[in-house]
C-alpha cells in the first residue's frame, strides 16, 4: 500500500474552505432561528420542539449521504457532489427564511419558517458529512491533526461571520433592528441574504480548487481491490453492528456534549434578555429583548473567534498531551464558561464565559474526528462518519423533548438555569472523555 502524499498548508485549507460558508449559515440558524420563530408566534416552551427539526434531519439524512459518497466516483469527485448540491439548497433556504410572510396566504407564518428550517438543515447536513470525510480521505496520518485543526479554524471564522452580521448591519450600517408584530428584522432578513451568498461562494472555491483521488489512486492508497470489493457486499445493518468499539465510548461523550450545546442555542437568547436585560418571560418583540438578541449574536461570534484561535494551537496541544486529554480539558473549560453565565451580571462580562465555551467547541467539532480517523477503515469512512454522526443528533433529540418541560416545572421559566445545566452536561462529557475513551496509537 502506497503512502498518500503530503499535501501543502493551502491544500489542506482548500479541502475545508467551503465549511467556512457553510458554518456562516449554521451560525446564523443557531443565533437567530429562535428569534424568528419568536417573531412569527412561536411559544417559548415549544421552541426545542422546533429545534427538532436538526438533530432528526442529521439522523436520517447523515448516515445515508455518507454511505452514498463512499460508493460515489463521478467526474467532480466522491464527496464533493454532495457538498456542492447540499450547499445550493442551503441557500435556498436560508433566503427565504425570514420571509415567511410571502406564504401567509397559504400557511401560518411559523409553519412555513419551520419548514425553511427543515430544509436549511437537511442541507446542511447533506454537506457536513462529505466534509469531514474529505479531510480523512486526502491527508496522511501525519497531517491528520492539521487537517482537523485547519477546518475547525474555518469552520468558527464562518461563524463569527455568520453570528456577528445582525450587529454589525444595525450598529455600523444603520439597517432597522426592529419589525411589526409577525414579521423579521431588516437587519436579520439581510444577514440570511449576504450569509447564503458566502455560502454559496466558499463551496465553489471548495469545488474547483481540489482534486479527489480517483477510485484507482485511492485503492492505492488505502488497500487492495480485493478488500474495497467486500467490504462494498456489506450492509448498512453489518456496517453498524461491525463498528470499531471506539465509536461507542465517545457516543458517551458525545451525548453530553451535545446535549449542553442544544440547550445553549435554544435557551441563551431568552436567558441573556431576562437575566442580563430583566425583561419579562415571553417577552419576545421589545426592543430590549431584540438588543439581547443581538448581543448573544456577538457572543455566540466570539465564543467561534476564541475556538478559532484555539484551533490554531489545537494540533500542537494534541500532539504533546494526546487527543484524548486534550478532548477532556477543553469539555472542563466548556462547563466552566456556560456556568459562569450565572454568576455574571453584566453583558460584557458574559465575553470571558465565551472563552471556555469556545476552546470546547474547537476540541468538539475537531477531537472525536481526529481520534476515529485512526481506527475506521479507508474504504468506509464516509458511512462510518455518518454512524458516528447519531451521536450527535440523539442528545440533541433528548433535549428537545425534554428541554421545554424542564424550563416550566423545574426551573419555573428562568432559562438562565438551562445554561447551568448545559454546564452540568458539559462536566459529564469532561469525566466520560477521560474515563471512557482510550487513543488508538498511530
Amino acid at each position: 500500500m502506497a503512502m498518500k502524499p503530503k499535501l501543502s498548508f493551502w491544500q489542506i485549507w482548500n479541502l475545508s474552505f467551503g465549511f467556512l460558508g457553510v458554518q456562516a449559515g449554521f451560525a446564523l440558524q443557531n443565533a437567530n432561528v429562535s428569534r424568528i420563530l419568536s417573531n412569527y408566534g412561536a411559544d417559548l416552551h415549544h421552541l426545542s420542539f422546533f429545534w427538532l427539526v436538526a438533530p432528526i434531519m442529521g439522523l436520517i439524512i447523515q448516515p445515508w449521504v455518507g454511505a452514498a459518497s463512499d460508493r460515489t466516483w463521478t467526474r467532480m469527485g466522491r464527496r464533493k457532489p454532495f457538498i456542492f448540491g447540499g450547499a445550493i439548497a442551503a441557500s435556498i433556504g436560508m433566503f427565504f427564511m425570514p420571509n415567511s410572510q410571502i406564504a401567509i396566504a397559504i400557511l401560518p407564518p411559523v409553519v412555513f419558517g419551520a419548514m425553511m428550517l427543515a430544509l436549511m438543515d437537511a442541507s446542511f447536513n447533506v454537506t457536513f458529512q462529505p466534509f469531514r470525510s474529505l479531510v480523512a480521505d486526502m491527508t496522511p496520518d501525519e497531517q491528520t491533526n492539521t487537517g482537523y485543526s485547519v477546518q475547525t479554524l474555518l469552520i468558527n471564522l464562518g461563524a463569527v461571520i455568520g453570528s456577528f452580521l445582525p450587529f454589525v448591519l444595525t450598529n455600523v450600517l444603520g439597517v432597522g433592528n426592529t419589525a411589526p408584530e409577525g414579521h423579521v428584522p431588516p437587519s436579520v432578513i439581510w444577514s440570511f441574504y449576504i450569509g447564503g451568498s458566502i455560502l454559496l461562494v466558499s463551496v465553489l472555491w471548495t469545488v474547483f480548487t481540489t482534486k479527489e483521488y480517483s477510485p484507482e489512486e485511492f485503492k492505492q492508497y488505502n488497500q487492495s481491490d480485493d478488500t474495497v470489493v467486500e467490504t462494498e457486499k456489506k450492509s448498512f445493518w453489518q456496517t453498524l453492528t461491525s463498528m470499531p468499539g471506539i465509536m461507542g465510548k465517545l457516543a458517551i461523550v458525545q451525548f453530553f456534549s451535545w446535549f449542553a450545546l442544544f440547550a445553549m442555542w435554544v435557551y441563551t437568547t431568552p436567558a441573556v434578555a431576562q437575566h442580563i436585560w430583566g425583561t419579562a418571560i415571553g417577552d419576545s418583540s421589545s426592543p430590549e429583548y431584540n438588543e439581547a438578541a443581538n448581543w448573544v449574536g456577538v457572543l455566540f461570534g466570539l465564543y467561534s473567534v476564541f475556538a478559532a484561535i484555539f484551533a490554531i494551537f489545537l494540533d500542537k496541544i494534541a500532539n504533546r498531551l494526546g487527543r484524548v486529554k486534550t478532548y477532556s480539558i477543553s469539555l472542563l473549560l466548556g462547563a466552566l464558561g456556560y456556568l459562569s453565565m450565572y454568576i455574571f451580571t453584566g453583558q460584557y462580562a458574559l465575553i470571558f464565559s465565551m472563552i471556555g465555551v469556545g476552546i470546547a467547541w474547537a476540541a468538539i467539532l475537531a477531537m472525536p474526528y481526529a481520534i476515529l480517523a485512526r481506527s475506521l477503515p479507508a474504504d468506509r469512512m464516509g458511512v462510518y462518519m455518518g454512524i458516528f454522526n447519531i451521536t450527535v443528533v440523539v442528545p440533541q433529540i433528548v433535549s428537545g423533548l425534554l428541554l421545554g418541560t424542564i424550563l416550566k416545572f423545574v426551573f419555573y421559566e428562568k432559562a438562565i438555569f438551562m445554561i447551568v445545566l448545559a454546564g452540568i452536561s458539559m462536566l459529564l462529557a469532561s469525566a466520560s472523555a477521560i474515563l471512557f475513551v482510550k487513543e488508538k496509537k498511530a
